[in-house]
């Protein structure tokens, strides 16, 4: 019989034997099911061996060898040891023969059927060609078959031993993955510090020439070089150009701050000198944002906790101001107007700069003092010093704008203060009019720099006469605050000088002025826990050592408004004084020093008791004519 007509499928089996075919289906199948427990235990001890070569090659290599030499190892001898199973496994399987009949053929096809789809394949697939050849693509679909094989869970020991791979393999990966990321930043590491020393070694900045118009005309140019220039002044020897110096880079500077942020350059020069080239930029930028808006608590009426409460209610997002205040609130914002709240018309709290809260804390008012604020109006730092002493004592508001007394008495009254008096005078004219004090305040005219934030107009209209003539005035008013306070108090005798400015002319030019003017006064602590000292030399210019102990805020570091606070004590109401007599006839004649002693002038508790008295009378008569 020809091969063909052998395998020619035969005619289809009598029905009589149902028997003897599933009989036959089932020595079959056991045979299989053998033949495929015995590759999968094989399989184990394989994966047996894996793990035990991998701990063998944990010991005896160090960490930091090669992994791809490791694994590429251990994946050859993974893919000998399965197949040398593999082959093992065919071996064992009978080789089909020309003896079966055409019945059995057919039996096994339909019997493979049957198999297939109750236990899944019964031969394992080979990781090997079947002639043995291999190429680049099936030894990447071993690979795979591998992987798949690690992740699948024939039984328990199977899925205990891939458990342990898996752990293995999670930390390789973890491993090259932080590996990675080092040689990465360390790339990037080396390639900033190359980039660096190339711009230092060529790419400096050199001066634009041209005519200044053009050379300001594009505003994000302007703004870029202003940049630019500030990076050369911090690494001025590596970025600078060799034909350039310093001065003029600094020059260019000021130029472009005036011209991108609006100041005139008399101003700009002042504010850039009190800096470095990058916190001067910090300074200006902050001068173009508003302060946060600010509340204080008027504790006469009303506890900070409950107005807080009352406020968000109302719909107010706020929060405390800081540690340092214990009265001071900061809103966000707010869905009604913040100063006209029921709370506010009642005298709650006062719409304050967090700064203005400043020199009175350095003030420190006790109860029953008499204390004198120079220059009140509107009346923060009043209603804020009747609030500390409790409406005890005497608060005299003073204030030398007749036209700002009307709102320093508006608050007065809305806050409920009962200890004040207002009085309009020209501050140079204590102590002659009124002295004796315990405690003054000063809080001194001055030319605003420190809250340009809230008015811009100070960028173009403060010239070099505004700082030569505010500082004067400022010099007279000290002097007039410090003769206006009594030594002998037993509870005060301080003095507190402070401006919202931020120049040194008006700030430790006229403390130094005061502490040579006044020998019988010294420079105390402030008390306040923040803020940044003042100085003691300046540009070449060198102050008392003592005023280390004032205090400087920031807009661009404590976020309020640029201000200036600093504290005296009176030693002594004597002081000495150097005349120089010249007379226009005789130019010959020596200056004659003299010393005299200031003629104290405190209150008479007796005078001012009869005044008292006549003004109770004449109360209790309105009173008397208001009831007829």
């Amino acid at each position: 019989m020809g091969r063909r007509a052998r395998n020619k499928q035969g005619p289809p089996a009598s029905l009589d034997g149902p028997e003897k075919k599933f009989a036959k289906n089932k020595k079959k199948g056991n045979e299989i099911k053998r033949k495929r427990e015995q590759y999968e235990e094989k399989s184990v001890e394989v994966k047996k061996q894996k793990i035990t070569k991998q701990k063998v090659v944990k010991k005896q290599k160090d960490e930091s060898s090669d992994e791809a030499e490791e694994e590429s190892e251990f994946l050859a001898d993974v893919i000998s040891r399965e197949n040398d199973a593999a082959d093992d496994l065919w071996d064992n399987v009978e080789a089909a023969t020309d003896d079966d009949d055409d019945e059995d053929a057919l039996d096994d096809e339909f019997d493979m059927d049957d198999l297939e789809s109750e236990s899944g394949n019964i031969f394992p697939k080979s990781n090997a060609d079947f002639l043995g050849s291999e190429s680049e693509q099936e030894e990447e679909e071993e690979g795979s078959d591998l992987e798949e094989d690690d992740e699948e869970d024939l039984d328990s020991d199977i899925a205990e031993f891939e458990g342990l791979d898996e752990r293995k393999s999670r930390k390789i990966e973890a491993r090259k993955a932080r590996e990675a990321a080092d040689a990465e930043a360390e790339l990037m590491d080396a390639a900033m510090q190359t980039n660096i020393q190339g711009d230092g070694e060529a790419d400096t900045f050199a001066l634009p020439e041209g005519d200044e118009e053009e050379i300001t005309a594009d505003v994000a140019g302007v703004s870029q070089r202003i940049q630019e220039i500030v990076n050369v002044l911090n690494n001025f020897k590596t970025l600078r150009d060799p034909n350039t110096s310093r001065q003029q880079y600094i020059d260019r500077l000021i130029k472009d701050i005036a011209h991108y942020y609006g100041y005139n350059r008399f101003l700009a020069e002042m504010l850039f000198n009190l800096f470095s080239p990058s916190e001067a930029i910090e300074f200006f930028e902050a001068n173009e944002v508003p302060r946060p808006v600010t509340i204080r608590t008027n504790t006469l009426k009303t506890r900070r906790r409950d107005l807080a409460q009352a406020l968000i209610n109302r719909g107010v997002n706020l929060d405390p101001i800081g540690k340092w205040s214990k009265v001071g609130l900061q809103v966000f914002n707010s869905q009604v107007p913040i100063g006209a709240t029921p709370e506010y018309l009642a005298g709650q709290y006062m719409l304050q700069a967090a700064s203005s809260f400043l020199p009175v804390m350095a003030l420190a008012p006790q109860e029953n003092e008499r204390i004198l604020d120079m220059a009140s109006a509107p009346g923060g730092k009043t209603t804020y010093i009747a609030a500390l002493q409790k409406n005890t004592g005497m608060v005299f508001a003073n204030d030398a704008n007749k036209d700002r007394l009307k709102s320093l008495i508006a608050n007065i009254h809305r806050m409920g203060v009962k200890n004040a008096v207002v009085c309009n005078y020209d501050g140079r004219e204590f102590p002659k009019v009124l002295g004796g004090f315990d405690r003054v305040l000063l809080d001194a005219p001055c030319s605003g720099t420190g809250v340009i934030s809230k008015d811009p107009g100070v960028k173009l209209n403060k010239t070099e006469k505004d700082f030569v003539e505010i500082p004067h005035l400022q010099k007279q008013l000290i002097l007039s605050a410090i003769d206006s306070v009594d030594a002998k108090s037993t509870t005060g005798g301080y003095i507190v000088y402070s401006t919202c400015s931020v120049m040194v002319e008006e700030n430790e030019g006229v403390v130094n002025y005061a502490l040579s003017k006044r020998p019988n006064v010294k420079l105390v602590s402030t008390g306040l826990d923040f803020g940044r000292e003042g100085f003691s030399s300046y540009r070449g210019k060198n102050f008392h050592p003592t005023l280390n102990k004032t205090r400087r805020f920031y807009p661009h570091v404590h976020n309020m408004d640029g201000f200036f606070v600093a504290k005296f004590k009176k030693m002594s109401n004597k002081i000495a004084e150097v005349k120089e007599e010249a007379d226009s006839k005789t130019s010959g004649k020596k200056n004659k020093t003299a010393v005299k002693e200031e003629e104290e002038i405190r209150f008479n508790d007796e005078e001012d008791a009869k005044y008292i008295e006549a003004s109770k009378a004449r109360l209790q008569k309105k009173k008397g004519k208001g009831r007829k």
